[in-house]
């Protein structure tokens, strides 16, 4: 259901390590949960660094505001910031055309931390009851 190559936070955040950076983008679970998206802001961009947990942007919809949330402390280097304008693409596709920042993570032990997709489709049952 969740892409195996993907690791992923129980704020519903996913990471796709590719080589010394890696895309950072929110799950169809969370998309799901909030049903229509209404405004995404990205309040970071390249060149700035962030620690694991700080806050990188929020998204809402009809049903309310989400934080969005660093898996893994790194550098900014790329912030897709069309994608405020296009978030269809999101809603359509968030693991490949919907990422939203990409960054050199500073410590890769950290991404050993995260959900392997099965854990994370655990988490994602578990939170529904």
């Amino acid at each position: 259901m969740y892409p195996s190559d993907l690791k992923y936070t129980k704020t519903h955040e996913w990471i796709r390590l590719e080589g010394k950076t890696a895309s950072v983008g929110i799950t169809s679970f969370a998309i799901e949960e909030l049903t229509d998206l209404t405004y995404l802001q990205i309040s970071t961009q390249p060149g700035k660094s962030l620690k694991k947990g700080d806050v990188f942007g929020v998204v809402e919809s009809v049903k309310g505001t989400s934080d969005l949330y660093m898996p893994v402390s790194g550098k900014i280097v790329a912030v897709h910031t069309e994608l405020s304008s296009k978030l269809e693409e999101l809603m359509k596709d968030s693991y490949k055309t919907g990422w939203l920042v990409k960054l050199e993570p500073s410590n890769s032990k950290e991404c050993d931390t995260l959900l392997a997709a099965s854990d994370y489709e655990k988490h994602c049952q578990e939170s529904h009851h």
